[in-house]
């Protein structure tokens, strides 16, 4: 099993930056390919960010790709999502998710493990 615990989640006003971070226990987190995830009010959850076991291949959604930022430190058992260019449609829960398969997925379905999100709230 494997326990993701999200957090840096806040309210930041438009164009401003912000860091979420998720903390992986149970399991070496280096054995997992990490993801974000975001849900926003009445919205499906949709994909964010995905990184490798190493750290070295990332996929972005497009929406967020040129703003955010997407990087792990498998001593510290943590990935990390930086957020800069803030827009209000960003707002929404944000998830951490762990997937023990060996490509980077960026489909809901692929991802065995999830944490309990963090609120990034982005006002105009």
């Amino acid at each position: 099993q494997v326990q993701l615990v999200e957090s840096g989640g806040g309210l930041v006003q438009a164009g401003g930056s912000l860091r979420v971070s998720c903390v992986a226990s149970g399991r070496t987190a280096s054995s997992l390919i990490m993801g974000w995830f975001r849900q926003a009010p009445g919205k499906g959850r949709e994909f964010v960010a995905v990184i490798s076991r190493t750290g070295g291949a990332t996929y972005y959604a497009d929406s967020v790709k040129g703003r955010f930022t997407i990087s792990r430190d498998n001593a510290k058992n943590t990935v990390y999502l930086q957020m800069t260019s803030l827009k209000p449609e960003d707002t929404a829960l944000y998830y951490c998710a762990a997937d023990s398969a060996l490509v980077l997925r960026p489909t809901l379905s692929a991802y065995d493990y999830w944490g309990r999100g963090t609120q990034v709230t982005v006002s105009s």
